[in-house]
């Protein structure tokens, strides 16, 4: 028994002998296996974090990283070159269109925003023979269209210093407010109110009167000019907003025309951003810009624009409204009113939308054209829509300048 088990002992040894070293071969080549793996897939891992980096980096921040000729910065140098280069638009052929003043203003802010002094110089040119030979184009001081021509004179104040541009442009703004003697009593009424005499409750007027007295307010630091843009404001929202957020074009005109609605998003943006944090008429207008946007949201079309009257769904995309609820938005989640993770995506969207409508020449394209108040459908139904109308290439102007900030 002994002499077996002394006999069999050596044998068994060896066996486990071997599959021991056979199980260290195999577990050295699993461990070399499981270290190369690791690295593998510890460098898959930096890989999709970077990606999903990026990603988050472009969720924070939706409104960067667009892709190439859709940059804000190619879209505004083309419109505000171009802009450089156009005949006037004028009113019966006789003055400034304030739609031109629109486009100005929004190339001079392309142009101060890209130090392009080249642009810069451009547009002072352009702007020259009004103090001479184009004199007879300014526009007179009494419609609330008219007078919002003083606010590209102030603005080229701001960039020369030049007091002739400031005279000008505050004579427009003061007139806005200044009851003249002929005035019909519907306006001195307005006026007695300490509203503008012009004051007609167009939805236009709330970009009109306000844009004029802003820049007066910025051009003099009084506080006369900002306190008249709130407390008009404030009318305007008492009047004509609705309890979904959106406006009529006028009283008497229960629709949402997009462009005209589009007056009313840039102008409270606009004005609230230079709006003292104190100020009085501040919350109010705060109240009813929020409860724009949110509307908006919930009307933007699934190909990221809106329509002609906003709430008809059948109706056509019109640009020019587009581009001026795309700036709101976009002005509203830069100073932090809007959240960024819910509006973020509806501008970048409605912006890679919109670039499309610009045609070959430089021109948006499918551009309501000037509309009056008409209480029928139909009749913004069948507007005819002008590629290049300044209605249009403002607004888009303004964006391209909002997106580079």
């Amino acid at each position: 028994m002994t002499s077996d088990t002394t006999l069999s002992l050596p044998s068994f040894r060896k066996s486990e002998l071997q599959r021991a070293i056979q199980f260290t071969d195999v577990k050295n080549s699993v461990k070399s296996v499981s270290q190369k793996n690791s690295l593998m897939f510890k460098n898959l891992l930096l890989s999709l974090l970077t990606v999903l980096s990026i990603q988050g980096l472009s969720a924070q921040n939706p409104l960067s990283g667009f892709p190439k000729g859709f940059t804000p910065m190619e879209v505004g140098k083309d419109l505000a070159y171009h802009f450089v280069d156009c005949k006037h638009d004028l009113y019966a052929e006789r003055w400034i269109h304030y739609a031109e003043v629109c486009t100005w203003n929004g190339a001079l802010d392309y142009a101060l925003k890209t130090k392009d002094q080249q642009l810069i110089k451009r547009l002072q040119l352009k702007f020259e023979p009004f103090f001479g030979r184009e004199k007879a184009l300014l526009p007179p001081m009494n419609h609330v269209d008219y007078n919002m021509f003083g606010s590209i004179a102030l603005k080229l104040y701001q960039v020369t210093k030049d007091t002739r541009y400031r005279d000008m442009g505050l004579a427009y703004a003061d007139a806005q407010w200044n009851v003249p003697e002929h005035a019909k009593p519907d306006e001195k009424a307005w006026g007695e109110k300490g509203y503008s005499w012009q004051t007609r409750l167009w939805i236009d007027d709330m970009y009109m009167i306000t844009v004029v007295q802003n820049e007066a307010y910025k051009v003099t630091g009084d506080t006369k000019y900002i306190d008249r843009a709130a407390k008009e404001m404030v009318l305007y929202l008492d009047e004509l907003q609705r309890p979904n957020g959106l406006f009529y074009h006028a009283p008497d005109v229960p629709l949402y025309w997009a462009r005209g609605d589009g007056w009313m998003a840039v102008g409270m943006a606009n004005l609230l951003g230079d709006l003292p944090k104190d100020h009085k008429d501040r919350s109010r207008i705060m109240t009813g810009y929020l409860a724009m946007m949110k509307s908006l949201k919930d009307y933007q079309r699934p190909n990221g624009m809106w329509n002609q009257l906003i709430d008809e769904p059948d109706f056509w995309a019109e640009t020019s409204g587009t581009a001026m609820f795309t700036y709101a938005f976009i002005r509203g989640i830069q100073h932090g009113w809007l959240d960024a993770a819910a509006y973020g995506p509806a501008a970048r969207k409605a912006w890679m939308a919109m670039v499309p409508y610009i045609d070959e020449r430089k021109n948006v394209t499918e551009v309501c054209i000037g509309t009056g108040k008409k209480n029928d459908k139909q009749h913004y139904a069948n507007r005819p829509r002008n590629a290049g109308d300044f209605h249009g290439q403002a607004p888009y102007l303004w964006c391209s300048v909002a997106l580079m900030e």
